[in-house]
Protein backbone atom coordinates (compact mmCIF):
# COMPACT_ATOMS: atom_id res chain seq x y z
CA UNK A 1 0.00 0.00 0.00
CA UNK A 2 0.95 3.84 -0.82
CA UNK A 3 -0.46 5.26 2.04
CA UNK A 4 -0.76 4.51 5.92
CA UNK A 5 -3.89 2.38 5.86
CA UNK A 6 -6.40 2.74 8.19
CA UNK A 7 -9.87 2.04 8.96
CA UNK A 8 -10.88 -1.05 6.42
CA UNK A 9 -8.18 -3.70 5.28
CA UNK A 10 -9.62 -4.77 2.01
CA UNK A 11 -8.02 -7.71 -0.24
CA UNK A 12 -6.90 -4.91 -2.53
CA UNK A 13 -4.73 -1.89 -1.66
CA UNK A 14 -6.06 1.30 -0.63
CA UNK A 15 -4.68 4.62 -1.80
CA UNK A 16 -6.52 7.37 0.68
CA UNK A 17 -7.63 7.44 4.29
CA UNK A 18 -11.22 5.62 4.13
CA UNK A 19 -13.80 7.99 6.17
CA UNK A 20 -15.83 4.66 6.83
CA UNK A 21 -15.64 1.34 6.75
CA UNK A 22 -18.13 -0.99 5.67
CA UNK A 23 -19.04 -1.98 9.52
CA UNK A 24 -19.24 1.52 10.13
CA UNK A 25 -21.22 2.88 7.67
CA UNK A 26 -23.88 0.24 8.41
CA UNK A 27 -23.68 0.69 11.94
CA UNK A 28 -24.26 4.28 11.80
CA UNK A 29 -27.54 3.77 9.48
CA UNK A 30 -28.33 0.70 11.50
CA UNK A 31 -28.92 3.13 14.76
CA UNK A 32 -30.77 5.07 12.29
CA UNK A 33 -33.87 2.83 11.85
CA UNK A 34 -35.68 3.03 14.98
CA UNK A 35 -36.06 6.99 13.41
CA UNK A 36 -37.04 5.50 9.87
CA UNK A 37 -40.70 7.27 8.84
CA UNK A 38 -39.33 10.54 10.98
CA UNK A 39 -35.93 11.55 11.69
CA UNK A 40 -35.02 14.07 13.97
CA UNK A 41 -32.23 16.16 13.10
CA UNK A 42 -29.03 16.14 15.27
CA UNK A 43 -25.99 18.97 16.18
CA UNK A 44 -22.90 17.42 15.45
CA UNK A 45 -19.85 18.75 16.68
CA UNK A 46 -17.72 20.76 13.65
CA UNK A 47 -14.15 19.55 12.80
CA UNK A 48 -11.56 21.58 12.67
CA UNK A 49 -10.53 23.23 9.13
CA UNK A 50 -8.70 20.40 6.94
CA UNK A 51 -7.57 19.90 3.46
CA UNK A 52 -10.22 18.76 1.08
CA UNK A 53 -7.41 15.87 0.04
CA UNK A 54 -7.33 14.14 3.89
CA UNK A 55 -10.21 12.31 4.53
CA UNK A 56 -11.79 12.98 7.82
CA UNK A 57 -13.96 11.06 10.26
CA UNK A 58 -16.97 12.32 10.92
CA UNK A 59 -17.68 12.54 14.30
CA UNK A 60 -20.98 10.37 15.64
CA UNK A 61 -24.22 12.73 15.55
CA UNK A 62 -25.41 13.60 19.09
CA UNK A 63 -26.88 10.62 20.93
CA UNK A 64 -29.55 12.53 22.57
CA UNK A 65 -32.35 13.25 19.84
CA UNK A 66 -31.12 9.12 18.40
CA UNK A 67 -31.98 8.02 21.80
CA UNK A 68 -35.36 9.97 21.34
CA UNK A 69 -36.07 8.44 18.18
CA UNK A 70 -35.40 4.82 20.26
CA UNK A 71 -37.20 5.79 22.73
CA UNK A 72 -40.62 6.28 21.25
CA UNK A 73 -40.88 2.85 18.54
CA UNK A 74 -43.70 2.72 16.62
CA UNK A 75 -44.32 -0.76 15.07
CA UNK A 76 -44.96 -0.61 11.46
CA UNK A 77 -48.24 -0.41 10.04
CA UNK A 78 -49.62 -3.72 9.02
CA UNK A 79 -50.35 -4.46 5.60
CA UNK A 80 -54.07 -5.11 4.45
CA UNK A 81 -53.36 -7.42 1.74
CA UNK A 82 -55.04 -4.90 -1.05
CA UNK A 83 -52.94 -3.51 -3.43
CA UNK A 84 -51.53 0.42 -3.08
CA UNK A 85 -54.03 2.86 -4.69
CA UNK A 86 -54.05 6.92 -4.90
CA UNK A 87 -52.08 8.50 -2.47
CA UNK A 88 -49.97 5.37 -1.62
CA UNK A 89 -48.77 4.24 -5.09
CA UNK A 90 -47.53 7.69 -5.50
CA UNK A 91 -45.54 7.45 -2.88
CA UNK A 92 -43.05 5.32 -5.06
CA UNK A 93 -42.42 1.44 -6.50
CA UNK A 94 -42.13 -1.31 -4.01
CA UNK A 95 -38.75 -1.55 -3.11
CA UNK A 96 -39.14 -4.69 -0.40
CA UNK A 97 -42.10 -6.40 1.46
CA UNK A 98 -40.77 -6.78 5.51
CA UNK A 99 -42.91 -8.70 7.71
CA UNK A 100 -46.48 -8.18 6.08
CA UNK A 101 -45.84 -4.19 4.87
CA UNK A 102 -44.92 -2.62 1.63
CA UNK A 103 -41.49 -0.79 1.73
CA UNK A 104 -42.22 1.89 -1.01
CA UNK A 105 -38.65 3.44 -3.16
CA UNK A 106 -39.74 7.01 -1.83
CA UNK A 107 -39.43 5.98 1.99
CA UNK A 108 -35.67 4.57 1.25
CA UNK A 109 -35.20 8.11 -0.46
CA UNK A 110 -36.15 9.41 2.93
CA UNK A 111 -33.87 7.27 4.94
CA UNK A 112 -31.04 7.87 2.95
CA UNK A 113 -31.99 11.65 3.02
CA UNK A 114 -31.05 11.78 6.84
CA UNK A 115 -27.74 9.38 6.06
CA UNK A 116 -24.49 11.86 6.56
CA UNK A 117 -23.13 12.89 3.06
CA UNK A 118 -19.68 10.36 3.58
CA UNK A 119 -21.59 7.65 4.66
CA UNK A 120 -24.61 8.62 1.36
CA UNK A 121 -21.30 8.53 -0.98
CA UNK A 122 -19.72 5.17 0.15
CA UNK A 123 -23.34 3.41 -0.14
CA UNK A 124 -23.61 5.01 -3.92
CA UNK A 125 -19.94 3.51 -4.30
CA UNK A 126 -21.03 -0.18 -3.04
CA UNK A 127 -24.26 -1.31 -3.95
CA UNK A 128 -23.48 -4.60 -1.94
CA UNK A 129 -22.89 -2.52 1.20
CA UNK A 130 -26.30 -0.14 0.78
CA UNK A 131 -28.12 -3.64 0.25
CA UNK A 132 -26.70 -4.82 3.46
CA UNK A 133 -27.36 -1.80 5.00
CA UNK A 134 -31.16 -1.50 4.37
CA UNK A 135 -31.40 -5.35 5.10
CA UNK A 136 -29.95 -4.53 8.53
CA UNK A 137 -32.71 -1.53 9.09
CA UNK A 138 -35.45 -4.14 7.85
CA UNK A 139 -34.20 -6.70 10.94
CA UNK A 140 -34.47 -4.15 12.52
CA UNK A 141 -37.86 -3.02 11.95
CA UNK A 142 -38.79 -6.37 12.62
CA UNK A 143 -37.54 -7.03 15.70
CA UNK A 144 -38.91 -3.28 17.25
CA UNK A 145 -42.25 -4.58 16.10
CA UNK A 146 -41.94 -7.93 17.68
CA UNK A 147 -40.55 -6.24 20.86
CA UNK A 148 -43.51 -3.61 20.84
CA UNK A 149 -45.99 -6.39 19.99
CA UNK A 150 -44.84 -8.15 23.20
CA UNK A 151 -45.33 -4.94 25.49
CA UNK A 152 -41.76 -4.75 26.14
CA UNK A 153 -41.11 -1.30 26.56
CA UNK A 154 -43.62 -1.35 29.67
CA UNK A 155 -41.28 -3.24 31.48
CA UNK A 156 -41.19 -1.12 34.62
CA UNK A 157 -37.02 -1.13 34.21
CA UNK A 158 -37.37 -0.29 29.78
CA UNK A 159 -40.04 2.24 30.75
CA UNK A 160 -37.61 3.84 33.10
CA UNK A 161 -34.91 3.93 30.87
CA UNK A 162 -37.30 5.17 27.59
CA UNK A 163 -38.26 7.73 30.24
CA UNK A 164 -34.51 8.69 31.07
CA UNK A 165 -33.59 9.20 27.41
CA UNK A 166 -36.88 11.00 26.42
CA UNK A 167 -36.03 13.83 29.31
CA UNK A 168 -32.00 14.06 27.83
CA UNK A 169 -33.62 14.24 24.21
CA UNK A 170 -36.02 16.89 25.31
CA UNK A 171 -33.33 18.44 27.05
CA UNK A 172 -30.39 18.56 24.35
CA UNK A 173 -32.77 19.39 21.87
CA UNK A 174 -34.60 22.41 23.79
CA UNK A 175 -30.66 23.24 24.46
CA UNK A 176 -29.48 23.34 21.01
CA UNK A 177 -32.71 25.49 20.11
CA UNK A 178 -32.28 28.39 22.55
CA UNK A 179 -28.51 28.43 21.73
CA UNK A 180 -28.16 28.65 18.09
CA UNK A 181 -26.68 31.63 16.67
CA UNK A 182 -28.62 33.83 14.12
CA UNK A 183 -28.74 33.10 10.93
CA UNK A 184 -26.52 35.93 9.74
CA UNK A 185 -23.56 35.09 12.33
CA UNK A 186 -21.00 34.91 11.55
CA UNK A 187 -20.52 38.32 9.43
CA UNK A 188 -17.69 38.19 6.59
CA UNK A 189 -15.15 40.51 8.90
CA UNK A 190 -15.57 37.76 11.56
CA UNK A 191 -14.66 35.28 9.13
CA UNK A 192 -12.33 36.83 7.69
CA UNK A 193 -10.65 37.35 11.35
CA UNK A 194 -11.07 33.45 12.19
CA UNK A 195 -8.89 32.84 8.61
CA UNK A 196 -6.28 35.21 9.56
CA UNK A 197 -5.82 34.18 13.08
CA UNK A 198 -5.85 30.21 11.55
CA UNK A 199 -3.43 30.29 8.84
CA UNK A 200 -1.19 28.28 10.25
CA UNK A 201 -3.34 25.48 10.48
CA UNK A 202 -4.65 25.89 7.26
CA UNK A 203 -1.26 25.06 5.35
CA UNK A 204 -1.84 22.28 2.53
CA UNK A 205 1.07 19.93 2.83
CA UNK A 206 3.01 19.13 -0.60
CA UNK A 207 1.20 16.67 -2.91
CA UNK A 208 1.88 14.20 -5.49
CA UNK A 209 -0.27 12.95 -8.43
CA UNK A 210 0.56 9.40 -8.93
CA UNK A 211 0.05 6.22 -11.30
CA UNK A 212 1.16 3.20 -10.36
CA UNK A 213 1.51 -0.99 -11.28
CA UNK A 214 0.41 -2.72 -8.05
CA UNK A 215 1.90 -6.22 -8.06
CA UNK A 216 0.24 -8.52 -5.29
CA UNK A 217 2.24 -10.56 -3.19
CA UNK A 218 0.55 -11.54 0.47
CA UNK A 219 3.00 -11.14 3.13
CA UNK A 220 4.02 -14.75 4.11
CA UNK A 221 3.64 -16.22 0.84
CA UNK A 222 5.09 -19.25 -0.31
CA UNK A 223 8.37 -19.10 -2.96
CA UNK A 224 6.75 -20.55 -5.80
CA UNK A 225 4.18 -17.47 -5.31
CA UNK A 226 7.23 -15.19 -4.83
CA UNK A 227 8.65 -16.36 -7.69
CA UNK A 228 5.82 -15.93 -10.00
CA UNK A 229 4.93 -12.14 -8.74
CA UNK A 230 8.78 -11.37 -9.34
CA UNK A 231 8.70 -12.74 -13.11
CA UNK A 232 5.72 -10.60 -13.72
CA UNK A 233 7.91 -7.53 -12.38
CA UNK A 234 10.41 -8.38 -14.38
CA UNK A 235 8.21 -8.84 -17.30
CA UNK A 236 6.44 -5.38 -16.63
CA UNK A 237 9.51 -3.86 -16.46
CA UNK A 238 10.93 -5.03 -20.00
CA UNK A 239 7.83 -3.65 -21.27
CA UNK A 240 8.11 0.16 -19.76
CA UNK A 241 11.60 0.27 -21.04
CA UNK A 242 10.35 -0.20 -24.29
CA UNK A 243 10.67 2.65 -26.33
CA UNK A 244 7.72 5.46 -26.30
CA UNK A 245 6.25 2.50 -23.61
CA UNK A 246 2.59 4.05 -22.55
CA UNK A 247 2.61 3.52 -18.91
CA UNK A 248 -1.44 3.69 -18.55
CA UNK A 249 -1.84 1.25 -20.84
CA UNK A 250 0.77 -0.82 -19.74
CA UNK A 251 -0.78 -0.73 -15.38
CA UNK A 252 -4.30 -1.18 -17.37
CA UNK A 253 -2.75 -4.36 -18.97
CA UNK A 254 -0.89 -5.32 -15.53
CA UNK A 255 -1.98 -4.06 -12.62
CA UNK A 256 -3.72 -6.23 -9.79
CA UNK A 257 -5.45 -3.26 -8.60
CA UNK A 258 -8.43 -3.70 -10.58
CA UNK A 259 -10.38 -0.97 -10.15
CA UNK A 260 -7.96 1.38 -10.75
CA UNK A 261 -6.98 -0.63 -13.88
CA UNK A 262 -9.52 1.61 -16.21
CA UNK A 263 -7.49 4.73 -15.15
CA UNK A 264 -4.47 3.76 -16.05
CA UNK A 265 -3.35 3.11 -12.16
CA UNK A 266 -3.73 6.69 -11.37
CA UNK A 267 -3.66 7.01 -7.65
CA UNK A 268 -4.53 11.17 -7.85
CA UNK A 269 -3.30 13.82 -5.53
CA UNK A 270 -1.88 12.47 -2.24
CA UNK A 271 -0.73 14.86 0.59
CA UNK A 272 2.72 13.68 1.35
CA UNK A 273 1.88 12.79 4.82
CA UNK A 274 0.00 10.15 3.70
CA UNK A 275 2.63 8.52 1.93
CA UNK A 276 4.46 5.35 3.47
CA UNK A 277 8.00 6.33 4.53
CA UNK A 278 9.06 3.79 1.50
CA UNK A 279 7.11 5.70 -1.24
CA UNK A 280 7.72 8.99 0.21
CA UNK A 281 11.60 8.87 -0.30
CA UNK A 282 11.86 7.36 -3.19
CA UNK A 283 8.67 9.99 -4.66
CA UNK A 284 10.82 12.61 -3.37
CA UNK A 285 13.87 12.18 -5.27
CA UNK A 286 12.07 11.60 -8.70
CA UNK A 287 11.36 14.40 -11.80
CA UNK A 288 8.03 14.34 -13.10
CA UNK A 289 7.38 11.59 -15.11
CA UNK A 290 9.47 9.19 -13.69
CA UNK A 291 9.03 5.98 -12.99
CA UNK A 292 10.61 4.43 -10.35
CA UNK A 293 12.20 0.88 -10.14
CA UNK A 294 9.82 -1.34 -8.36
CA UNK A 295 9.32 -0.77 -4.23
CA UNK A 296 8.63 -3.73 -2.44
CA UNK A 297 6.28 -3.11 0.79
CA UNK A 298 3.80 -6.09 2.60
CA UNK A 299 1.41 -5.91 0.09
CA UNK A 300 3.55 -6.56 -3.00
CA UNK A 301 5.58 -4.56 -5.74
CA UNK A 302 4.74 -0.47 -6.43
CA UNK A 303 6.11 0.70 -9.39
CA UNK A 304 5.34 4.49 -8.86
CA UNK A 305 5.08 7.35 -11.87
CA UNK A 306 5.40 10.95 -10.65
CA UNK A 307 2.82 12.56 -13.39
CA UNK A 308 3.03 16.10 -11.38
CA UNK A 309 3.56 17.65 -8.08
CA UNK A 310 2.27 21.08 -5.78
CA UNK A 311 4.35 22.55 -3.38
CA UNK A 312 2.72 23.52 0.41
CA UNK A 313 0.41 26.50 0.24
CA UNK A 314 -1.83 28.10 2.47
CA UNK A 315 -5.44 27.13 1.11
CA UNK A 316 -7.50 30.12 0.42
CA UNK A 317 -10.35 31.54 2.14
CA UNK A 318 -12.81 30.38 -0.72
CA UNK A 319 -12.00 27.43 0.05
CA UNK A 320 -12.20 27.06 3.79
CA UNK A 321 -15.00 29.72 4.50
CA UNK A 322 -17.82 26.92 4.55
CA UNK A 323 -15.81 24.81 7.43
CA UNK A 324 -15.13 28.54 9.11
CA UNK A 325 -18.64 29.15 9.28
CA UNK A 326 -19.50 26.04 11.11
CA UNK A 327 -16.96 26.19 13.00
CA UNK A 328 -17.93 29.50 14.37
CA UNK A 329 -21.29 28.71 14.59
CA UNK A 330 -20.32 25.86 17.02
CA UNK A 331 -17.83 28.32 19.38
CA UNK A 332 -20.62 30.45 19.68
CA UNK A 333 -23.78 28.13 20.16
CA UNK A 334 -21.59 25.97 23.00
CA UNK A 335 -21.25 29.86 24.26
CA UNK A 336 -24.42 30.41 24.36
CA UNK A 337 -25.41 27.20 25.59
CA UNK A 338 -23.22 27.70 28.99
CA UNK A 339 -24.45 31.21 29.06
CA UNK A 340 -28.12 30.17 29.19
CA UNK A 341 -27.52 27.18 31.74
CA UNK A 342 -25.93 30.08 33.43
CA UNK A 343 -28.60 32.36 33.32
CA UNK A 344 -31.18 29.30 34.23
CA UNK A 345 -29.31 28.56 37.78
CA UNK A 346 -28.83 32.75 38.67
CA UNK A 347 -32.58 33.32 38.26
CA UNK A 348 -33.31 29.49 39.85
CA UNK A 349 -30.30 29.56 42.83
CA UNK A 350 -30.86 25.50 43.82
CA UNK A 351 -30.33 25.78 48.08
CA UNK A 352 -27.86 22.76 48.59
CA UNK A 353 -27.76 21.29 51.78
CA UNK A 354 -24.03 20.51 51.88
CA UNK A 355 -24.13 18.22 55.27
CA UNK A 356 -26.51 16.13 53.73
CA UNK A 357 -24.79 15.86 50.28
CA UNK A 358 -21.17 15.05 52.27
CA UNK A 359 -23.06 12.44 53.59
CA UNK A 360 -23.93 10.91 50.33
CA UNK A 361 -20.31 11.48 48.61
CA UNK A 362 -18.74 9.30 51.45
CA UNK A 363 -21.18 6.46 50.71
CA UNK A 364 -20.29 7.08 46.72
CA UNK A 365 -16.90 6.39 48.20
CA UNK A 366 -17.52 3.44 50.14
CA UNK A 367 -20.02 1.87 47.44
CA UNK A 368 -16.42 2.42 45.11
CA UNK A 369 -14.06 1.10 47.20
CA UNK A 370 -16.51 -2.17 48.07
CA UNK A 371 -16.60 -2.79 44.15
CA UNK A 372 -12.84 -3.32 44.33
Amino acid sequence: MIVHRSAFEGPTPRYRRLRAGRHVVALAIIGMAGAWGGTEAALAQNPPPAAPQRAVKPKAPAAAPAAAAAAQPAAPAPHTGAPHTGAAASAGELVARVGGRDVSSSEIRTFLAAVGPDQRAALARDPALLNQTLRAMFARQLILKEAADKKWQEQPAIAAQLAKLREEAIVETYLQSVSAPPENYPDEAEIQKAYDANKGALVMPRRFHLAQIYVALAEGSDSAAEEKAKAKVADIQAKLKQPKADFAQIAKDTTDQRDLADKGGDLGWLPEPQLVPEIKTRVMGMTVNAVSEPIKLADGYHIVKLIETKPSETMALADVRDTLVQRLRAQRAELNRRAYVARVLEQNPPAVNEIALSRIAGELTQSAGAAR
